[in-house]
């Protein structure tokens, strides 16, 4: 199979939404326009690809609506769906040697996701860590959490021998010491 093998399906999916398509026109794959709207564009691959992905993000300069088109199979694999949409790019699966073409993501404005708890522990882990004892880009190596470090800290406290767990908290400056010693 090859790319010029998606084309008939995809053109004919679009022209019986009421567009113009046309094939390989200024380094795209299929350029549709319906009346006086902005050109739809359309990048025909076998695979989903890094590169496709990329030639997608370059079509966003010359039109808000852009599709990627892939054989069906393609989209099985996980988190192509939510890229699609965090991008802000439309996602077309055409089915079978029929031919069948699915919108599978419509395109929209691009959206990064937003998750408030984890920004919410990322900066309390920021906050808690004292000092920068591991440095950016680490692998295979241990990384000093502020759990470790307190942990660590009431370790040192617990060494002149046993405590309470008020005095371990005061003399190693843990407020979570009750925890990590149960």
């Amino acid at each position: 199979m090859r790319e010029t093998d998606l084309y008939p399906a995809v053109r004919a999916f679009l022209e019986r939404e009421g567009f113009d398509a046309k094939g390989e026109i200024g380094g795209c794959d299929i350029v549709a326009v319906r009346g006086d709207e902005p050109p739809l564009i359309v990048e025909l691959k076998l695979r989903f690809t890094l590169a496709l992905v990329l030639q997608a993000v370059d079509r966003l300069r010359a039109s808000d609506t852009v599709y990627l088109a892939v054989p069906a199979p393609e989209l099985r694999r996980r988190g192509i769906r939510p890229l699609c949409r965090w991008l802000g790019v439309g996602l077309l699966a055409v089915h079978g040697p029929a031919g069948a073409v699915e919108v599978a993501v419509e395109p929209g404005p691009y959206r990064p996701p937003h998750d408030r708890r984890r920004t919410l522990r990322l900066v309390a882990e920021h906050a808690h860590r004292r000092g920068d004892p591991t440095p950016g880009g680490s692998s295979r190596t241990p990384i000093m959490t502020a759990y470790r470090q307190e942990a660590l800290r009431i370790v040192a406290a617990l060494a002149a021998g046993p405590a309470s767990v008020a005095s371990v908290r005061s003399r190693a400056a843990a407020p979570n010491a009750g925890r990590i010693l149960a």
